[in-house]
């Protein structure tokens, strides 16, 4: 291995690694760019790793950034007589973190504001504060108001006909015709939202019954209950 000596570059000869399986999101990419913004000589103490035939080994998102920059010259380090194994190590161990942080002596001793900006987040009571507030909508559909809405109207069956008329094109027993529509029972489409706001507002007390034992809406009432109630009944019977 003869690593050369850092020097300022083109960064338009530089190929970037499309195996390098490190990512950045956009909120750590905004960080990093103005990181390089604010204090570029971290560039030389950190430079731009590329191989014999230019292909960055590592600093792809560094690269990434100097390009957001429009920077034309950043430092690189040329890395030669790497085996294939050997650049792939690299690129894995590169941005492996082997260690953890003190999160006391930061709080103590390290400006933590500023480490944020420098793209250390941490973790504060406040955040968990935050999570305990969060409000979350009721993942069941609920119709706010009575539509003028019938059974059938829950349904169109459009697509599932001409799938029907089209098999007297062709010579086929009778049994073979309703296996083959069984098949096309699938281009039924039913509109649960529909479904939902006929329940709530339209069906009988007959229809609300079939429409819960179909499992077609899902109801604290129903005749059987929720998995929940079942979970409870089993519990009960352990106590």
């Amino acid at each position: 291995m003869n690593p050369k000596q850092i020097k300022y570059e083109y960064i338009t000869k530089l190929k970037p690694n499309d195996s390098n399986p490190r990512l950045i999101r956009d909120e750590k990419f905004k960080k990093l760019v103005k990181s390089i913004k604010e204090f570029p000589k971290m560039l030389e103490l950190r430079p731009i790793v590329i191989d014999e035939d230019n292909i960055i080994l590592g600093g792809n998102m560094r690269y990434r950034a100097c390009r957001e920059l429009h920077m034309t010259k950043v430092p690189i380090l040329h890395i030669e007589d790497l085996t294939t194994d050997e650049k792939e190590q690299f690129i894995i161990k590169d941005n492996v973190g082997f260690g953890q942080w003190d999160y006391d002596i930061i709080a103590n001793e390290w400006n933590v504001e500023r480490l944020d900006d420098w793209g250390l987040p941490i973790p504060t009571v406040k955040n968990t504060e935050l999570l305990s507030k969060l409000e979350y909508e009721n993942i069941y559909y609920e119709p706010k108001k009575k539509p003028e809405i019938r059974l059938l109207d829950c349904v169109n069956l459009d697509k599932f006909k001409k799938k029907i008329n089209a098999l007297d094109e062709f010579k086929l027993t009778e049994e073979q015709k309703e296996v083959l529509k069984w098949f096309v029972y699938r281009f039924i489409k039913i509109d649960f939202q529909s479904v939902a706001d006929y329940y709530k507002h339209n069906a009988t007390e007959e229809e609300q019954k079939a429409i819960e034992r179909l499992r077609l809406v899902l109801v604290d009432d129903s005749v059987n209950g929720f998995i929940e109630d079942d979970l409870l009944k089993i519990l009960k019977s352990f106590e």
